[in-house]
């Protein structure tokens, strides 16, 4: 399966226990499709918009205990909400991000972004959380830093490609306190100003990694693997953004396989 847009999360991987890995690709079905209804083509606001209402009715006859109309959101009912029990309210947290995206392209201070990523990223960890059967507070509290954090660094890594969608994802107040502009951007140019802007932005990023991290040794077996795996994967970014000196604009830091088998014998350690 294709990981171009929730390339922070698992998707089923073999690391995942097999119990998981049916009900992990069909949330994750639904995050792309409703992703893409926002995201992708050329369908006016008006026509996206529609599109997502539309899934929120099928949870609705969900939630009344219906089935929905699509094979998708029967699959997401059959093999993920009805067996595992899951609460329908991180689906339309999504569903409300989703929606935001295709309206909001810009954010006053960090608390909004902490919002949308509140929507956006922490119901996937959430889910994963009832699937795997430990939600207390303390875990959700983990795995909300870790999701935040892994949402900031994909808007971190994308500045230019959100540029070219008319979104800026970096605080309006910090675009001000740190004297970058919208130019900076639009003329991808990475100066000194721009870069301690970028700086602050993934420090935040890393301290609410950091924060969550513990959830890593708290679940056992693969699951705590996998969440470790995903952790060092967010902080080999930040690693490579401040390598780069946060030129984000000739050269977007991913995790090549290299990356990945160096990642995966640390999380074993």
């Amino acid at each position: 399966m294709s990981v171009n847009h929730y390339e922070n999360f698992p998707v089923g991987s073999l690391v995942l226990p097999p119990r998981l890995r049916r009900p992990v690709h069909a949330i994750y079905a639904f995050a792309r499709h409703a992703d893409d209804l926002a995201d992708e083509g050329d369908a006016a606001p008006e026509q996206r918009l529609h599109a997502l209402q539309g899934l929120q009715q099928e949870l609705d006859c969900i939630g009344s205990g219906h089935a929905p109309h699509s094979e998708l959101m029967q699959r997401l009912q059959q093999q993920a909400i009805e067996p595992f029990a899951l609460p329908l309210q991180p689906f339309y947290d999504l569903l409300s991000a989703f929606s935001q995206d295709v309206v909001k392209t810009r954010y006053q201070d960090f608390g909004e972004l902490v919002d949308y990523a509140r929507r956006s990223a922490n119901p996937v960890g959430r889910l994963m959380l009832h699937l795997y059967g430990q939600t207390d507070p303390v875990s959700i509290a983990h795995s909300d830093g870790i999701c935040t954090a892994l949402q900031l660094i994909n808007f971190w890594q994308d500045v230019a490609h959100d540029w070219q969608k008319g979104r800026v994802y970096l605080p309006q107040n910090d675009l001000q306190r740190f004297r970058v502009s919208e130019e900076h951007i639009a003329q991808a140019r990475a100066d000194a100003a721009f870069q301690q802007l970028m700086a602050y932005q993934c420090q935040r990023a890393f301290n609410m990694l950091k924060a969550g991290s513990p959830l890593g040794r708290t679940l056992k077996g693969r699951i705590g693997y996998e969440l470790r795996l995903i952790v060092l994967g967010g902080q080999t970014v930040l690693q490579k953004l401040d390598k780069v000196q946060y030129d984000v604009f000739r050269r977007r830091p991913t995790l090549g396989k290299r990356d990945w088998l160096r990642l995966a014998w640390q999380a074993l350690r």
